[in-house]
């Protein structure tokens, strides 16, 4: 189990068209592709999230990271965490940077330790192959108009989902036109989660929440930046659940989040927030407050799949954030299929040993990382 090597790679594909929301309009799809292998022949497989900074995040790997795991037991996953906190996080490092970094190292590691006793990932976590509600999300629901919006919901219904997530952060006047546009076309069973994606004032938020209370709303995402704590704690009115963690790194910043008690479900993502050695103390300490964990996901298979074992085998698992855009040839084509919905709109982890999907090496050595970014600037109409 000595690591022997261990490489990142970043990749991007082009996004025909786009979708426009609180952060831009998404011009292409880019990841950060990890591998470790072993002295004794196993390879794990992670995924570090772009960052919108692939290139990047794979150069921390390569340059810094790999240094801090080469010769190493890949069976000791908090020892390693807890030498590249110290020598990263903890003083002179590069803060969220390296969160994300460490993350498919991670990844990676677990899927080595699964592998190596031959189990699938859910059950070297403690878990057990238990389904798992899943909502269509991911780059898609964007802002469109009420009609376009209504249709692409009902392709996702289609797909067995019983959940969406809109995206919302506009302004408050459209906002509420689409959410009620959907919730009209498709009645009170449908779950309605909202995503703002940062992209709201204080006055925003305090204008739509009343509505989406009305609507039925389940949750009100990043309404505003994750270090605006003030504005988490006017916008708590009590109607509609905040639920944030997307950008927040680590259990030391999810603790602040949790203390503050604004903020009712928490959505690491275990490509950014430190993997899952550090996905599973931020649930222990979801759970000690009863909150629920509806994790963030990112854009390949890897992490999707690596997110369902991980609810599996949480005790206060809600959602599955399932992505439904296309084409996402990170999820189709990199890998093998992460997940399947069920005809009740659950997800279950996968069988197979460690994390469970095959990774196409031909695939991602198509798709190197294209320079420039990623993201052009939305522009919010007044």
């Amino acid at each position: 189990m000595k690591i022997v090597d261990v490489q990142a790679s970043a990749l991007s594909v082009p996004v025909e068209g786009g979708i426009t929301f609180g952060i831009g309009r998404v011009l292409r799809r880019d990841t950060v592709l990890v591998r470790i292998r072993t002295a004794d022949g196993l390879l794990g497989y992670g995924e570090s999230h772009h960052g919108r900074a692939a290139g990047s995040v794979a150069h921390i790997v390569n340059s810094l990271l790999r240094h801090f795991v080469l010769g190493s037991d890949a069976a000791d996953v908090v020892g390693i965490w807890s030498r590249i906190y110290t020598m990263q996080l903890r003083s002179h490092g590069l803060g969220a940077a390296t969160a994300i970094a460490m993350s498919g190292i991670d990844q990676a590691l677990w899927d080595i330790r699964a592998k190596a006793v031959g189990w699938p990932l859910y059950r070297l976590l403690g878990g057990a192959a238990r389904r798992i509600k899943a909502y269509a999300g991911g780059v898609s629901l964007g802002w469109v108009a009420p009609g376009a919006l209504i249709e692409e919901v009902g392709a996702a219904l289609a797909l067995n989902y019983k959940a969406v997530k809109l995206r919302v952060g506009d302004t408050p006047a459209r906002d509420i036109e689409r959410v009620t546009a959907v919730r009209k076309a498709y009645g009170e069973d449908l779950a309605i989660l909202v995503d703002a994606n940062t992209n709201y004032t204080l006055a925003d938020a305090l204008k739509v929440i009343p509505a989406y209370a009305e609507l039925g709303v389940g949750w009100l995402e990043e309404p505003f930046a994750p270090h605006d704590y003030r504005s988490y704690a006017c916008a708590d009115t009590g109607r509609v659940p905040l639920a944030a963690g997307e950008n927040h790194y680590t259990r030391f910043e999810f603790s602040r989040l949790v203390a503050d008690g604004h903020v009712g479900i928490l959505q690491p993502d275990l490509s950014k927030s430190g993997g899952l050695t550090e996905g599973l103390r931020i649930a222990a300490l979801g759970s000690a407050w009863k909150l629920p964990l509806c994790p963030h996901t990112a854009t390949t298979g890897i992490n999707m799949a690596a997110t369902v074992h991980f609810l599996a085998a949480i005790d206060n698992a809600g959602y599955f954030e399932g992505d439904i855009s296309h084409p996402n040839p990170f999820r189709d084509s990199l890998v093998s299929a992460p997940y399947e919905i069920a005809p009740d709109g659950t997800v279950a982890p996968l069988e197979g040993v460690g994390i469970g999907v095959e990774v196409d090496e031909g695939f991602a050595r198509a798709h190197p990382f294209i320079e420039g970014p990623a993201y052009a600037e939305a522009v919010r109409p007044s």
